[in-house]
């Protein structure tokens, strides 16, 4: 069980795509040369997602191997856990919203609407709660004492995708965002195109 990545974002109708605020991974069981275009992928799969699930419901996203968990407030400001499936969906969600309180008790809404994204040349926003967070959470036992504070999380319906593309736009291709995204290189978008000819559940996210 372990968590690969976390994010802390902003989704606005004023923006055409969701903003990294601030972002934490732990991707130690991939080969240095992966590890470039699995952080890539991890931004573009946050920032599609975060974009397209409804506001405040908790959804579950499968990819291959992973889920993806979204969850973003009424006011904007959205969390997303990349993690395999084995991780539990309750301690996710319960970090989520312990990451989302710890965020907006540090930083003022007036800071993080106006802050620049983390992975387009931007200010990120510096939050070092965040990889002590993904640090401590992989293992889930560690949320024991959280999840005795986030009780109402037991009775809160998860929404669980098996596809992307169930969460898309109709008419709208997982393939066509990735030949168009800018949070892509050109070898991560071969590395996705090689692994889906190949049917590969591990070469990419």
């Amino acid at each position: 069980m372990k968590i690969l990545a976390l994010f802390v974002l902003r989704v606005t109708d004023a923006e055409p795509e969701a903003v990294i605020l601030c972002e934490a991974y732990r991707l130690n069981d991939f080969s240095y040369f992966q590890r470039g275009s699995i952080k890539e992928f991890a931004v573009f799969w946050s920032k599609t997602l975060a974009k397209r699930v409804p506001l405040g419901q908790r959804s579950s996203i499968e990819h291959q191997e992973y889920l993806c968990h979204v969850h973003v407030r009424s006011n904007g400001l959205g969390t997303v856990a990349i993690c395999d499936k084995e991780y539990p969906s309750r301690v996710v969600y319960t970090l989520l919203a312990k990451v989302q309180d710890d965020f907006v008790g540090t930083f003022p809404e007036s800071a993080w609407q106006k802050s620049g994204s983390a992975g387009a040349g931007g200010t990120p926003i510096a939050f070092p709660a965040l990889e002590e967070m993904i640090e401590k959470y992989q293992n889930p036992a560690e949320a024991d004492s959280i999840m005795r504070i986030q009780k109402d999380l037991d009775e809160t319906k998860i929404v669980l995708h098996k596809t992307i593309d169930s969460v898309l736009e109709r008419g709208v291709k997982l393939d066509n965002l990735v030949e168009k995204s800018n949070d892509l290189s050109v070898q991560s978008k071969m590395f996705y195109k090689t692994a889906k000819s190949q049917n590969s559940c591990c070469g990419v996210m």
